[in-house]
């Protein structure tokens, strides 16, 4: 993911860039902490280096940034989520952060996802997703977390499309 967000940084014809999943019903399910407990000291050092220059690659993006979240955002599939300028959420959704947190090999949470943890007004992250809270899409709204919840569709791409739609604002019309 970083590699590719090098390469859309390059290009100059990028106006919206929006981050979804192909998979049905996950929008990101966070770190493999299974996968994680073969690795050193060394190379868990080196993946949570890599986990939070990709968040900060995402938030200093140059062209709007959108999460699409269609299903799951779980621990940094929410940090994900909340490194996008724009956040929007199928009724399915079902974001929680934290849960794996007590894990020995659980990677710290990002500078931005502390930040949102401390905003005034019980802006993103205020305690509910650090505290494990399973939140539908609306939830989510309501806590600050994401901008939009819409109803989901048979296709389970209501987010997805919302998205689109958000892009399309955002691009200049021509004439």
């Amino acid at each position: 993911l970083l590699e590719a967000l090098a390469q859309l940084w390059e290009d100059q014809q990028v106006r919206v860039l929006i981050f979804r999943s192909g998979v049905k019903g996950v929008f990101c399910a966070g770190a493999d902490l299974k996968e994680r407990e073969q690795m050193s000291e060394t190379e868990v050092g080196v993946f949570v280096q890599r986990l939070r220059g990709l968040m900060t690659e995402i938030a200093a993006f140059p062209a709007p940034t959108i999460a699409a979240v269609d299903g799951f955002a779980l621990g940094g599939g929410l940090e994900l989520a909340l490194a996008c300028d724009l956040r929007v959420a199928g009724t399915g959704f079902l974001g929680c952060h934290g849960a794996d947190r007590d894990h020995p090999r659980a990677p710290p949470r990002s500078r931005r996802d502390s930040e949102a943890a401390s905003m005034p007004g019980g802006g993103p992250g205020e305690g509910a997703h650090l505290h494990s809270q399973r939140l539908s899409g609306a939830q989510a709204q309501a806590l600050g977390l994401v901008n939009h919840a819409v109803a989901q569709n048979e296709e389970d791409n209501t987010a997805y499309c919302r998205a689109r739609a958000l892009a399309q604002e955002i691009l200049p019309q021509r004439a």
